[in-house]
């Protein structure tokens, strides 16, 4: 018996904004994707809002946007501001055109929005703040110390002035090449960590603006500012060249401190010959290996006033590493979580580990008290030797340096006799267990170390709770490897090599964005890609790089990032910026792959990366990436209004498609190449397979999954493609059992083997490619979303506008909700099995639509129509 039952529930109005005559209100305001901002530098700055309004059906019928230098003025919508007139549109995502901003300027706007019905409301006033907007006002020098690039030591900089009247507001300008971190009278400025972000330092230099209203004082006032290393003057040797950048110099910076008075009248401080230098406790940094500090040549109150640094030196001039100073839109990096010890072991008198229970990217604090000039080594490490020392064997395999003078993920604490506290500023480590030695015998419990989760501070936007623990553990598990692995750009593992590998980066973006709130991140870093192609259109394999990665495997599996992720950040946002920055280095990549590949097909590729068993075919996969980047450009171009465009990389991608399936697919088969898990699925999944042949080449891999008991036998290719190919052709219940199994070779194999983020390697005894946290695995997080959940965008209508729910009930699986805040709102997909009945509840956001497909284990093949609202659908299971 077909049964469908639909049940709309009623909206609750929203009172958020005390308006409790109105059911809708226009919420969560940003500007640039980020909330109140400083340093716009944007000449177009996106303005973006969601429709708080529970009623079903609630749409947006129109929008009018306001905004201006006064707040006051902006409240009463005078012509002191700019006022986009009434938009008869359910955009909520809206460029700036008004006229031209000015910068360092600060802007206040809001936005009235039309309901359903007709009814007006005005959303609460939100802001953004222009910063240099150009070269022109930078009136700083760039100034450093009197070292060079093999100075160990780390330099301290300060400066005093003096505020003669009550200040108003206070503006900190500061770019550097290297990392900073800015004090003012003695006090830390902002939470951020390793500002500013990793860039082609020579191409693009970054600024951070921050509000020091708060530290500035009227009379005497100090400036302090630490530099360290970064990626800007790598001094160990690893076989990625860090030590070869053509940047390569002492760490530099230019300041700007903009104070505005009371009384209107306005002065800047900046870097220049006042400014003196020293050295000071930090003896050596290095993002790549550890931090070693020496606690007995601190300078108590250096960065506050009427200090005496007559016996400082002084600065020197230094030219601006790059024409090109723009400001660092982006979410910063934090200290997130922290973790106390799960255990210590005390291994003798002078050696402890530390359990901290979670592998993760961060630093430690520790605090000990010990004999003046007693040495501490502060080693980090993902494993532990069968003695209970740390292990790090995993992860060091890369570095060439001095392992005794400069160890591995290894802090050197220095101790001054007094009680220290240490924790490094300019680095960060990969680890789970923290080994402490010390030169002599030494007392220490779990008081003394504290664990810092650190990554770029995305917000949590994706939601998953489901009756499997291994589902829930392996999400969450999923999670931690990508936050691990995102320090302003997202890298392969926070220890052995924190590189930006491409490859890594597009195989897990649908798993980001899902979760987190990542579009800032991937900016930044689609903009690392411009700076680093080569004319040709050639990109290297990681980026940003000192050099390395432009050799003869940088192809299209890896580098189509270029391509991927512009195309994701659309559909997940509706927001075309990213794909438009970047269409002519896709269509110069695109071009280039052409170039070299005149049959359409290509070997320009790593292949199917640290597979289980079976090799796959380089030339098929390689192709099929190729055939992805074409369609991608042609569907930008016909975004862009490029008809001709268009209609070249059309023709192209079919060139592609023909010539792959005319060399690789046995029709007679239905099977592709030699017909391992990785060569079916990888073609299926990126729409390559010819419309009648789908059904067979589908048949074939779900038999090929079946041989392996439902095991994975795939590298990084396949393992995006694999469980996403069954479940869009109608597999989805092999697709299920595959992505549950929890025994050698899958992803919960790690997770009963007591992995708390994602490995390297399937084999938990392999020899090399032995990473314990690694995200090019990372799939697997991104597919319950689009599985159990079935939430996914619509091309038609990016943005998650209108949803397209396609889930999956596995009969195994008793309840799962999952929820994404989607661009307009929370979309709920939450279901519950009770009697071969799925009682499946449904949350669209206001202002958008949906459509629920139902899966093939459901008695109706009804569609069902959805708009914005809650709903209850009742499915009969067959």
């Amino acid at each position: 018996m077909r049964r469908i039952l639909l049940t709309t529930l009623l909206c609750i109005a929203s009172n958020t904004y005390a308006q409790p005559k109105n059911n809708c209100s226009a919420v969560q305001l940003t500007c640039e994707h980020l909330v109140n901002p400083l340093g716009i530098d944007a000449i177009h700055p996106r303005l973006s809002w969601q429709l708080d309004d529970q009623r079903k059906g609630a749409v947006q019928q129109a929008y009018q946007i306001f905004l201006g230098q006064d707040s006051l003025a902006l409240l009463r919508e005078t012509k002191d501001s700019w006022d986009s007139g009434k938009q008869f549109s359910s955009a909520m995502l809206v460029p700036y055109t008004g006229t031209q901003l000015k910068p360092q300027t600060k802007y206040f706007w809001r936005v009235k929005v039309w309901d359903k019905d007709g009814v007006s409301t005005r959303s609460e006033i939100a802001s953004f703040e222009t910063g240099m907007m150009g070269m022109d006002l930078w009136k700083g020098k760039w100034i450093s110390d009197n070292k060079d690039i093999h100075a160990r030591e780390t330099p301290y900089f300060r400066t005093e002035f003096k505020a003669n009247k009550q200040v108003k507001s206070a503006r900190a300008y500061i770019a550097a090449a290297g990392l900073y971190e800015l004090s003012i009278n003695g006090q830390r400025v902002c939470d951020h960590r390793l500002d500013p972000m990793y860039t082609r330092f020579d191409r693009r230099t970054l600024y951070v603006v921050t509000d020091v209203t708060q530290q500035l004082q009227k009379g005497e006032n100090a400036i302090g500012v630490v530099l360290g290393n970064g990626w800007y003057n790598h001094q160990p040797l690893a076989v990625w060249n860090f030590d070869k950048a053509p940047w390569r110099a002492r760490p530099t910076f230019c300041l700007e401190l903009k104070i505005v008075y009371i009384d209107g009248t306005t002065e800047t401080i900046v870097s220049d010959k006042q400014w003196k230098t020293a050295s000071g406790p930090i003896t050596y940094n290095n993002i790549y290996t550890g931090e070693h500090y020496d606690a007995r040549l601190e300078i108590p109150n250096w960065d506050k006033p009427k200090y005496d640094d007559s016996a400082w030196q002084a600065v020197q001039y230094r030219n601006a590493p790059s024409a090109y100073i723009v400001s660092q839109q982006m979410v910063p990096i934090r200290l997130v979580k922290s973790y106390k010890p799960k255990s210590v072991t005390k291994i003798d008198q002078r050696t402890y580990v530390f359990d901290m229970g979670q592998n993760m990217a961060g630093i430690t604090k520790v605090k000990v008290k010990g004999a003046a000039g007693t040495m501490l080594r502060i080693k980090h490490g993902e494993r532990l030797l069968a003695d209970g020392h740390l292990d790090q064997s995993n992860i060091d395999v890369y570095y060439r340096g001095d392992k005794e003078k400069e160890p591995f993920q290894t802090d050197i604490l220095t101790l001054s006799g007094r009680d220290d506290e240490f924790m490094a500023k300019f680095g960060y480590k990969g680890f789970r267990y923290v080994e402490v030695s010390s030169s002599a015998a030494i007392a220490l419990d779990s008081s003394a170390v504290t664990a810092y989760f650190m990554h770029s501070d995305v917000s949590a936007i994706g939601q998953l709770k489901t009756s499997s623990a291994l589902v829930n553990k392996l999400w969450t598990a999923t999670n931690n490897a990508y936050l691990s692995n995102l320090m302003g750009y997202p890298t392969d593992c926070p220890q052995r090599e924190k590189n930006g590998w491409t490859g890594d980066g597009h195989l897990a973006i649908e798993t980001a964005l899902y979760n987190f709130d990542g579009i800032t991140v991937y900016e930044k870093w689609m903009a690392d890609h411009r700076d680093e192609q080569q004319e040709n259109g050639v990109l290297p394999d990681i980026i940003p790089t000192g050099g390395w990665g432009y050799g003869t495997a940088n192809g299209l599996d890896w580098t189509s990032t270029i391509a991927i992720i512009p195309w994701q950040i659309y559909q997940f946002y509706g927001d075309p910026r990213a794909l438009e920055e970047c269409y002519l280095n896709i269509k110069r990549y695109v071009d280039y792959v052409d170039g070299i590949s005149p049959s359409g097909l290509t070997t320009f590729g790593r292949g199917d990366w640290v597979p289980v068993k079976s090799q796959s075919n380089l030339e098929l996969t390689s192709s099929v990436y190729f055939y992805v980047d074409a369609t991608i450009l042609a569907a930008a171009a016909k975004l862009f209004g490029y008809t001709a465009d268009q209609q070249k990389y059309e023709l192209l991608s079919r060139k592609i498609k023909t010539a792959i399936n005319a060399k690789f697919l046995d029709a007679s088969k239905g099977v592709y190449s030699n017909g391992t898990q990785t060569e079916l699925s990888v073609p299926l999944y990126w729409g390559v397979v010819p419309n009648e042949m789908k059904a067979r080449v589908a048949a074939n891999l779900n038999k090929k999954v079946e041989e392996t008991n439902f095991h994975l036998d795939v590298g990084v290719l396949g393992a995006k493609a694999l469980l996403n190919a069954l479940k869009d052709n109608g597999y989805a219940t092999t697709a299920y059992k595959v992505a549950v199994q929890d025994t050698y070779p899958s992803w919960g194999w790690w997770i009963v083997n007591g992995a708390t983020t994602l490995l390297e390697n399937w084999d938990l005894k392999a020899t090399r490619d032995i990473s314990d946290n690694h995200m090019m695995f990372g799939e697997i997080g991104g597919w319950f979303f689009k599985s159990i959940g079935g939430i996914l965008p619509d091309p038609k209508q990016p943005g998650f506008k209108h949803v397209l729910l396609k889930p999956i009930f596995p009969q195994e699986l008793k309840e799962s909700s999952i929820s994404y805040d989607s661009p307009y709102g929370k979309i709920v997909s939450e279901w519950k099995l009770t009697d071969k009945m799925i009682v499946y509840n449904i949350q669209i956001p206001a202002n958008a639509t949906a459509t629920f497909y139902p899966p093939d284990n459901v008695r109706s093949s009804d569609i069902v129509q959805l708009e914005a609202g809650k709903h209850r659908l009742e499915l009969e299971l067959k």
